[in-house]
This record gives C-alpha cells, structure tokens and sequence, in this order.
C-alpha cells in the first residue's frame, strides 16, 4: 500500500457546517482516513490533515476544493492568516511506500483538473513550482485575495493552470509537493502586536532567523493577546525546542510571558521525543525507548 499525506488550508474558520461538509467531502471516498482537523476564527482558517492512498487522496482533495468553492465567498472573508484560495494550500507528503516524485505527479493532475473543471487558477509551489520564485507559498500569497486580479495579469504570474482570471469568489488555489512540516503557534501574554511581530521577525529566515522558520505576529482579537504563528519547514534541521527558547527569551526582553503554545494538525513523532530529550536532559535518548515504537517493531520481526 502507497501512503501520501495531504494537509488542505481552507479560508473558514468561523462557520462549523461549512467545515464540516467541506470534511464529510473527504469521507466519501475510499482509502482517505480524516486524521485531524481544526479551526480557528481569529485566524478564519480551518487545517484538515489527510492521508490515504494516491489515486483516492486525489479524488478526496478534487471533492473539497469544489465543495470549498461552492461554500465560502471570499469577498466577504476576513481574518488575521494571509490567504488567495477558498482552497488556500493544498500540500502532498510522502509518507509510506511513496516518493517526491510520485507526490509531484499527483499534484500536477490535481493542479489541472481544478483548473480546467472548477474554473479555478491553479500555482505549484516548492517541489512541485514550475519557476524558482514560486517555490516559496509566501512569495504567490502576496498580495493576497483582494490583489490577485491585477497580480494575475503580469507574465510572471500566469497560472500554471487553469484560467487567467481570478475566481471571483475561491480565488485561486496553490498546490504542490512538500516535505513534513510543523504548523506551530506560540500565544504571549500581551495585546502588543508589535511584540509578536518583533519576535517573529527574530525568527523567521526571511529576517536572519532560523533557516526553516516561517513566522508571522497576529492579534487574537477574542483572546485579548498576541501570537506568533509559524511553520517549521524542516523539524530535523530546525527542531521545536530550539525556536521555543528564543521566543521565550525574546519575549522576556519585552517584559512579556509565554502564556501557551498549539501545533495545528499533527506532528511527527521523533519531533515531539526531541523535545522531550531536551527539556528532561535524556542521556543518549532513542527512539526505541518509546514503548509503542518497541512493540510496534517486535511485531514486525
């Protein structure tokens, strides 16, 4: 059996029953198992994580884009995550049995059939991104929904698929092949927004940060605090443990508390167990020390 993950971004985070028929689209086909998913309204975004067998992930994925188009009207969405699709992001993940290049041929025939058959503009990005530029989701998300349709127009933004105009009310949609990544939220003890965003500033690459750290600083307005939401593009490289620390130092520079974090979907294991190493100060941890990894693997012998 051939396992890909995907994890869809959908522009709706406050309507319970849009996302939930927008989830029962992925339940109706056949080898799709609905891991996880999640809203949130400040950010008016819901995260779904899948994972199944290609040909039916294909289908599944195909289903919630056209139930996402037919439900929310971006012209009336406002939230604090930057966004350019009902679909916003639609990542596919080698998990078991799988490639990088089978996950970016599945991605172009998705990419394709949303195009030509929802009328929806279609941008591959990082693995899958048919030019440099358009490997990195931050450099297609600019400008965001309201800008796409002058933004469409240059050349250089032509769509990979599907029409040259911007869906009037799902905009356009970006799909490509990614490794793993961690969507990782730290919440401060602040309505300072400048502080969130000085932090994040401290780690994102973009600024001189971590390398495979994405992060921006939002208000949560029903909350009453600040949050630095981030992608971790690469957990070997840049593991959790690390960037929690400078944030927590950072924002004891500014006289501010970490009040929480939340990671949005899942996480990989050995990420989590890094983390653990770290804090309890493990001498020559493993993973074999996980009592479900150990009987996982005598059960294979």
């Amino acid at each position: 059996m051939k396992i890909i993950e995907s994890v869809p971004n959908f522009s709706e985070g406050k309507n319970e029953e849009i996302v939930e028929e927008i989830v029962t689209q992925a339940k109706k086909t056949g080898k799709v198992w609905v891991l996880d998913y999640s809203s949130d309204k400040d950010h008016n975004r819901s995260v779904v994580t899948l994972a199944g067998e290609p040909d039916d992930m294909m289908e599944a994925l195909f289903l919630m884009v056209k139930k996402a188009s037919e439900l929310i009207d971006l012209r009336k969405h406002h939230g604090e995550h930057p966004r350019v699709g009902a679909t916003d992001v639609i990542p596919l993940i080698p998990i078991l049995n799988s490639s990088v290049d089978e996950c970016i041929t599945i991605s172009h025939k998705l990419g394709e059939k949303i195009g030509k058959e929802l009328n929806i503009p279609v941008f591959m990005y990082e693995k899958s991104a048919s030019a440099s530029y358009r490997k990195n989701l931050s450099n297609i998300r600019k400008g965001e929904f309201e800008n796409f349709p002058e933004k469409i127009k240059l050349e250089e933004w032509k769509p990979d698929y599907g029409p040259d105009i911007v869906h009037e009310t799902a905009g356009v949609t970006v799909v490509g092949c990614r490794e793993p990544l961690i969507a990782f939220n730290v919440d401060l003890n602040t309505n300072d927004l400048q502080i969130a965003q000085k932090i994040a500033k401290a780690v994102r690459h973009i600024s001189g940060g971590f390398r495979y750290v994405k992060a921006l600083g939002f208000r949560l307005e029903e909350k009453g605090i600040v949050q630095i939401s981030m992608n971790l593009t690469n957990y070997k490289k840049t593991p959790i443990y690390r960037v929690f620390e400078v944030i927590k130092n950072e924002a004891e520079r500014y006289g501010v508390q970490i009040l929480g974090s939340e990671i949005i979907g899942l996480v990989p294991q050995r990420a989590v167990c890094e983390v653990a190493e770290y804090y309890l100060r493990i001498n020559k941890f493993d993973q074999s020390y996980v009592l479900e990894n150990n009987i996982l693997a005598k059960s294979n012998e």
